[in-house]
């Protein structure tokens, strides 16, 4: 009897020091979050365009159109209700391929844009002059705002460095961002294939609990990483991917998410140390694994879209295994995995190259798709190239909208 009463005793005395664990570390990011309220709270470089230093005295686009009237007319005042929400961050050599990526958003977008964009300080200048070097009838059709990087103080050091550099930034944009209502975030090595305005709609699909928007990380589960090699929870069969992030901000900071670490429901800025501190031996893709955590425990909130919306080699370099994309064609490229800068995967280095190089105000056609198609039809020795058809299809539609709609503009 007096070996069950100790051990009692010692489930008693772990159980509470458990519980003493967790509210330490709930209490030490909330002590972060309100000196980064005051000290860090992502301050906007004055010299770019945009809105972000700014009040919105209501939540979603009412309250962005009372913002932005008297402001940078470089979208136009009559659209702004339109206009799309477009995130990125980028550190060490991403500047060429962030710009390609804006490009791309830019080029075949009808609505204006305004582009977040978060950066290492050394990285400034060089978005500054690139985004403004393009011609008017470019600039015209979006603002951006340049932010530097911005990490709670006490363990900036230890999410600068989860995964790769920078890459968990984004896992903060709701709690900087305080006052934008929606928001797309993508990876610098993102190619836009249709216009950035129709996954904007997708906001109007979500339900009263949706509050994120991603794909699937696999398509296939004989291929799938989460359900091989994951020693965590992940959402889902196969888990989801991050590098296309569709939020409804608003209701993220709102809602008290469930976890594993406690049977309090934990806020957005209250989940995200912790649940580091319990998983961080055990993740491989850094920030990419603590939303498949979340939202494992969380599934009513997320709004899953097709592979279209997110396509990656994984999706044809062993055989075209992304349905929608057969169907309709690639909407978003993701180039993950740097094939846009090798030759493992020759047609996805052929749509960047493309776009790169396409000349703002040139005929789409003839100086963007047939060069394209022409480089693609080398590709065709690699099971993503026999696909590559995938890749200009829906591109091919968002051109010819784009080009009629020329002269209605003039």
């Amino acid at each position: 009897m007096r070996c069950y009463f100790q051990a009692f005793l010692l489930c008693m005395v772990f159980t509470f020091l458990s519980l003493l664990y967790v509210f330490n570390q709930l209490a030490s990011t909330l002590e972060d979050r309100d000196d980064w309220n005051l000290k860090e709270q992502g301050i906007p470089d004055r010299r770019s365009h945009g809105s972000g230093h700014l009040l919105r005295k209501k939540p979603g686009l009412a309250g962005l159109r009372d913002l932005e009237e008297g402001l940078d007319s470089s979208a136009g005042k009559d659209h702004s209700d339109e206009r799309s929400h477009l995130a990125v961050v980028a550190c060490g050599l991403r500047l060429e391929e962030t710009l390609t990526m804006l490009k791309s958003a830019v080029v075949i977008s009808k609505k204006p844009l305004h582009f977040y964009i978060f950066a290492e300080d050394d990285l400034h200048d060089g978005f500054r002059s690139g985004l403004e070097s393009w011609p008017r009838t470019a600039r015209t059709k979006f603002n951006f705002t340049i932010y530097p990087i911005t990490f709670p103080k006490e363990n900036a050091k230890v999410w600068k460095k989860l995964f790769k550099p920078c890459a968990s930034q984004r896992l903060f944009l709701p709690l900087i961002l305080k006052e934008v209502d929606s928001l797309l975030y993508v990876d610098t090595d993102i190619i836009f294939l249709q216009p950035v305005e129709d996954i904007w709609a997708v906001l109007s699909q979500f339900n009263s609990s949706h509050l994120a928007a991603m794909a699937p990380e696999h398509e296939e589960p004989r291929i799938g990483w989460y359900n091989r090699f994951a020693r965590h929870p992940y959402y889902g069969k196969t888990g989801i991917n991050s590098g296309v992030m569709l939020m409804n901000m608003t209701r993220l900071r709102e809602k008290s998410f469930k976890n594993d670490m406690t049977t309090v429901a934990l806020k957005w800025e209250e989940i995200l140390m912790p649940l580091l501190q319990k998983y961080k031996l055990n993740i491989t893709w850094g920030d990419q694994d603590l939303l498949n955590i979340i939202f494992h425990h969380n599934p009513e909130s997320l709004f899953v879209f097709p592979c279209q919306w997110n396509y990656r080699p994984d999706h044809c370099i062993y055989g075209s295994n992304c349905q929608q994309a057969d169907q309709e064609g690639v909407f978003i490229l993701h180039g993950n995995r740097g094939v846009y800068h090798d030759d493992k995967q020759p047609a996805f280095r052929a749509v960047y190259e493309a776009i790169q190089k396409y000349p703002f105000g040139e005929n789409m056609e003839t100086s963007l798709l047939q060069p394209l198609e022409a480089s693609l039809l080398t590709t065709t020795n690699t099971y993503c190239g026999r696909a590559s058809h995938l890749f200009t299809k829906k591109l091919k539609q968002s051109i010819m909208s784009v080009q009629q709609d020329v002269p209605q503009r003039r």
